[in-house]
C-alpha cells in the first residue's frame, strides 16, 4: 500500500549529478536555438560578432551560475529562487514571485512549449483545426503522468529526452560540416575572416538586441536551484551541475551556429525564417524537413518535462509557508515528488493551452509580454546574494563567488539591462506584468486574512 501524501515528509537527496545536468540542459536547450540564431546573425551582421555574442552569452550565464551556486549550496531548498527571495526580502516579496511563476512564468512556459510541440507534430500528423492544442494537451497530460509516478521516472525520462535533443543538435552540426566539406551551395559559404571583420562592428543598439535573443536562448539554468535539496553528494555538487551544464550548452551553441554559418552563410542565416529547417533541407531534402520537425518536437518535450520537475517545487514551498495553501505543501514520501503541487501546475497549464488554442496565437503574445516580470525577479535574486552576505555573514558557505562583489554586481547589471530591453522592445509587457502583480497582491491580502488551519504544519525545508 502506497503511503499517503505527507506534510511532514521532506525532499530527499535522490537526484544524481547526470540527472541534474540532463534537467538543466533540457530546460535551456529548447526551441530557441532553432530560431534565435537567424535573428542574432541579422543584428550582428558578421560571423565574428555573431560568435562573440554567443560566447558572451555563455560567459554571462557562467557568472550568473556562480552566484546561484553560492545561494543554492548555502541554502539548499526545493523552493529555489522563492526561498532566496524569502530570506532576503521577506515572505510578501517571495509570494509575489511564486504567484508570477505559477500564473505566467512556469505554466505559461509549459503551455507555450506545448504549442511548439503541437505545431511540429501537426506538420507530421495533423489532427484537425485545433491540432496544435490537442497535441500540446496530450504532451502535458502524458508528462504529468510520468512525473506523478516519481522523481526517478521524471528524471529518467529527462535523461533520454535530453540525449535525443542533443543528438538533434549533433545532426545539425553534421549537416553544416557535410555541406562545407562537400562544397554544396558555394555562394552561401561565408567569406574569409578578413572580409567579415572589414565590415566593422554592428551598431550598439543592434548588438544589444542580439544579446537579448542570445540570453533568452541561454535562459533556464537558474532552475537548477530548485534541485539543490534533492541532489546527492556534497552541497558543492550544485556548482558542478551548473558548470558542466553551461559548458556543454555553450559548446553546443557555438558548434550549431558554426554549422548554420558554414552551411547557409551569414546572409543566408539572417534571411532565414526557419534556419534549422533550411539547413537540413539543403543537406537532406524533404527528409531533412521531417528530421528537423522531430528534433524540435523532442526539444519541446524535453523542456516541458524539465520545467514540470522544477516548477512544482516552487508551489510546494509556498504550501509550506502559507497555511491557507497547505495542500500544495505535501510531499509524497515514496515517489519523491510534491504530487498536489505538480497536478495544480499542470491543471493551470492545460487551462492556458485551451485558452491559447481559442485565441489561435494570442497566448504566445501574452507569454512573451511577461518578460519584464521575469527579469525583475531575476535581478532581485542576484542582489539577494549581496543582501544575505551582509545580513548573515556567519552562515557557513560551502562555495563563495570569486571576485565578490564584482561578479554579483556585474550580473545584476546584466539583469537590469535585460529588464530595460524587455520594456523597450516589448512595451506592452510592462502593463501585463503590472496586472499579474496586482492580482498577486490582492491574493496576498486575502491570504493574510484567511483563517489558519490548526493542523497545518509550517515547517520549511532546510
Amino acid at each position: 500500500m502506497t503511503p499517503p501524501l505527507s506534510e511532514a515528509a521532506q525532499p530527499q537527496p535522490t537526484i544524481r549529478l547526470r540527472e541534474a545536468v540532463a534537467i538543466i540542459v533540457g530546460i535551456v536547450i529548447g526551441a530557441g536555438i532553432f530560431k534565435a540564431p537567424s535573428l542574432v546573425a541579422q543584428f550582428t551582421g558578421s560571423m565574428g560578432w555573431m560568435l562573440a555574442a554567443w560566447v558572451a552569452g555563455g560567459i554571462i550565464s557562467f557568472i550568473g551560475a556562480l552566484c546561484y551556486a553560492e545561494l543554492a549550496a548555502t541554502w539548499p531548498h526545493a523552493g529555489g529562487d522563492y526561498h532566496f527571495l524569502h530570506r532576503a526580502y521577506g515572505r510578501h516579496m517571495s509570494f509575489l514571485f511564486a504567484w508570477a511563476r505559477f500564473s505566467v512564468i512556469t505554466t505559461g512556459s509549459i503551455a507555450l512549449l506545448a504549442f511548439v510541440f503541437g505545431d511540429y507534430m501537426t506538420a507530421l500528423v495533423p489532427l484537425g483545426v485545433y491540432s496544435s492544442a490537442i497535441w500540446g494537451a496530450l504532451a502535458v497530460l502524458v508528462l504529468t503522468w510520468v512525473n506523478g509516478r516519481g522523481i526517478h521516472a521524471g528524471a529518467g525520462t529527462q535523461s533520454w529526452l535530453t540525449m535525443a535533443e542533443v543528438l538533434g543538435l549533433v545532426l545539425i552540426i553534421a549537416a553544416g560540416l557535410w555541406l562545407w566539406q562537400a562544397g554544396a551551395g558555394q555562394p552561401m559559404v561565408p567569406p574569409p575572416a578578413e572580409a567579415v571583420s572589414a565590415s566593422g562592428p554592428p551598431d550598439m543598439a543592434m548588438l544589444g538586441l542580439a544579446m537579448v535573443f542570445v540570453l533568452l536562448t541561454y535562459g533556464g539554468w537558474n532552475e537548477a536551484a530548485y534541485l539543490s535539496a534533492e541532489l546527492r553528494g556534497s552541497r558543492r555538487r550544485i556548482l558542478h551541475a551548473l558548470v558542466i551544464s553551461i559548458t556543454l550548452i555553450t559548446v553546443l551553441y557555438l558548434a550549431v551556429n558554426l554549422a548554420y554559418a558554414y552551411g547557409l552563410g551569414i546572409e543566408g542565416m539572417a534571411k532565414s525564417q526557419a534556419v534549422a529547417a533550411d539547413l537540413l533541407r539543403v543537406a537532406f531534402g524533404r527528409t531533412g524537413e521531417t528530421l528537423i520537425a522531430v528534433a524540435v518536437a523532442v526539444a519541446s518535450l524535453t523542456s516541458i518535462n524539465a520545467t514540470m520537475i522544477v516548477g512544482a517545487r516552487t508551489n510546494f514551498a509556498v504550501g509550506r509557508d502559507w497555511p491557507a495553501l497547505h495542500a500544495l505543501g505535501r510531499w509524497h514520501p515514496v515517489r519523491g515528488v510534491p504530487t498536489a503541487a505538480l497536478y495544480a501546475q499542470s491543471g493551470f497549464a492545460l487551462v492556458l493551452v485551451a485558452f491559447g488554442g481559442s485565441l489561435r496565437g494570442g497566448f504566445q503574445t501574452m507569454v512573451d509580454y511577461t518578460a519584464p516580470v521575469f527579469w525583475t525577479f531575476f535581478f532581485l535574486c542576484s542582489v539577494a546574494l549581496i543582501v544575505l552576505r551582509v545580513r548573515e555573514p556567519q552562515t557557513p558557505r560551502p562555495f563563495k563567488v570569486p571576485l565578490y562583489p564584482v561578479l554579483p554586481l556585474l550580473f545584476s547589471a546584466v539583469c537590469l539591462y535585460m529588464l530595460w530591453s524587455s520594456l523597450v522592445y516589448v512595451k506592452a509587457g510592462a502593463l501585463a506584468g503590472v496586472g499579474v502583480l496586482i492580482v498577486g497582491g490582492a491574493l496576498l491580502w486575502a491570504l493574510e486574512r484567511a483563517p489558519r488551519p490548526e493542523a497545518t504544519r509550517r515547517d520549511s525545508v532546510t
